[in-house]
């Protein structure tokens, strides 16, 4: 009998919002539905159906609706709702809310990520509080209040979006960690951010068989990377060819890369292979493609886009199937501008181009590599310091060499700067910051909002230089 009077007393006070929302209904259905969001709604009663859908609906919402617990559960089961908005009573003069607890446990059993509002006029509180304890995501009294409705529901579906999107993010980032932890790194240390990138990319592209341009300034690691990528490719077990272009006399590009019959040109006695045919079936890494002169340009071009090439002095056409990774130091494009470099030659190249930074611009690298080369050995803080604020213009390879001098020079005990043999910029090493006091880390962990590798540049550290002193002082990151 209440459940009768109830719904004729609804009936009574909702029928002018509903005349009144008529036209702006067939107004909302000529908008496109930019919503994906699809929301079920569960209530015995026809009129509360109806209500709740115009409201959703003229808000560009898809709605599916249940009148039944068990109408409820399939929706769910067999379509991507993404909020449900529950009634707590499903039968007749039935005012105790265990119908809807039920319902609601069911449907966490099923999704337990679901939003669920849960929504009527009879329900004890007690009941309420302990469903919103178990989860749900609000608890409204009927009659509802539109704008409180509404709000609730774009705040849960905008906070699911949120969740998704970290949720997502953050299996894509455990993704790419565990594919480098089985990836081989052919002894790659790094530490910074920007390696990591280019590292995953590499990893990522190693399983194709795309033409790969690597950039980057001499000495940071470009021969490396392209090692990686073969090293994780479906070519791994296959030859891996290394040719520095930049190092061949141009007489002698072309036999270097295609070979020669025997007296094709003079002092050659006998046939020679070139390093395309040695690399059949594996993959070609041509360094500093910048340097090769138009001449041989152009022969490589043809023999990326057929595969065919003739040996020198040779009339026979032969055929190779080779992966190229190629690698410069040089702008390509700049190249192209001034008449130097192919500009079809270089668009074959560069399906894929990994820029190195140079080692300046990836600070956390340094003192990691520092400890690889120098393996077992302290070094000063001070020394830290200066290493961190060196510009490194012979990057990776010039700290290399400088460690292996500190070795020779100095091999116990803790090494100094003057054991590197560095031309260190005294004014801007003298320049960096004391070691920081906790207040002095503090502040700049407010400064800098945290970010960690703000913090460590504001003090001329590496970010594990940093990580080691907030863990000393104890401060929370």
């Amino acid at each position: 009998m209440l459940h009768w009077i109830y719904s004729v007393a609804f009936i009574s006070t909702h029928l002018s919002w509903l005349l009144h929302r008529t036209y702006l209904t067939y107004l909302g259905k000529q908008q496109k539905n930019n919503n994906m969001e699809k929301i079920l709604i569960v209530d015995d009663n026809p009129a509360i159906l109806d209500a709740l859908s115009l409201l959703l609906e003229i808000h560009n919402y898809t709605v599916v609706t249940a009148s039944t617990p068990f109408e409820a559960i399939q929706a769910v089961q067999y379509q991507r709702i993404s909020l449900v908005i529950q009634d707590m009573n499903f039968t007749a003069d039935t005012t105790s809310g265990e119908e809807g607890k039920a319902l609601f446990y069911d449907l966490r059993d099923i999704n337990p990520l679901l939003p669920i509002i849960l929504i009527t006029a009879w329900t004890e509180l007690a009941t309420a509080v302990e469903l919103v304890k178990a989860g749900a995501a609000d608890y409204l009294p009927k009659p509802w209040d539109d704008t409180k409705l509404l709000t609730c529901i774009n705040n849960l579906l905008e906070l699911g979006k949120a969740k998704q999107q970290n949720e997502t993010f953050a299996r894509h980032q455990q993704e790419r960690e565990d594919s480098i932890k089985t990836a081989n790194l052919v002894g790659l240390i790094y530490k910074s951010t920007a390696m990591e990138h280019i590292v995953n990319l590499a990893i990522q592209v190693a399983k194709s068989d795309i033409s790969v341009l690597i950039t980057g300034p001499n000495g940071s690691g470009k021969e490396r990377i392209a090692q990686i990528i073969q090293a994780n490719s479906l070519l791994a077990d296959h030859p891996f060819i290394t040719v520095n272009a930049g190092a061949l006399p141009n007489e002698l590009i072309e036999a270097e890369l295609f070979g020669a019959e025997a007296g094709a040109y003079t002092g050659i006695t006998k046939q020679r292979i070139g390093r395309f045919e040695a690399a059949d079936g594996g993959t070609l890494f041509l360094d500093e493609i910048g340097n090769l002169p138009l001449s041989g340009q152009m022969k490589l071009l043809r023999i990326l886009q057929t595969g065919e090439f003739e040996r020198l002095g040779s009339t026979q056409t032969r055929k190779v199937n080779v992966r190229v990774i190629s690698a410069t130091n040089e702008d390509l494009t700049h190249a192209i501008k001034a008449g130097h470099f192919r500009e079809d030659l270089y668009y074959r190249l560069n399906v894929i181009e990994l820029n190195l930074p140079s080692l300046a611009d990836r600070p956390d690298d340094i003192l990691a590599l520092v400890a690889h080369f120098l393996p077992h050995r302290s070094v000063s803080l001070s020394t830290e310091k200066a290493l961190l604020a060196h510009p490194w213009p012979g990057n990776v390879r010039e700290l290399e060499n400088a460690c292996k001098r500190a070795a020779v020079l100095k091999p116990t005990g803790t090494i100094e700067l003057a054991d590197f043999g560095l031309n260190v910029d005294t004014t801007k090493a003298t320049s960096i910051k004391s070691e920081p006091t906790k207040h002095d880390i503090e502040l700049a962990m407010r400064e800098h909002q945290g970010v960690i590798a703000k913090v460590a540049r504001h003090f001329g550290l590496s970010r594990q230089a940093l990580y080691r002193r907030l863990d000393k002082f104890k401060i929370d990151y």
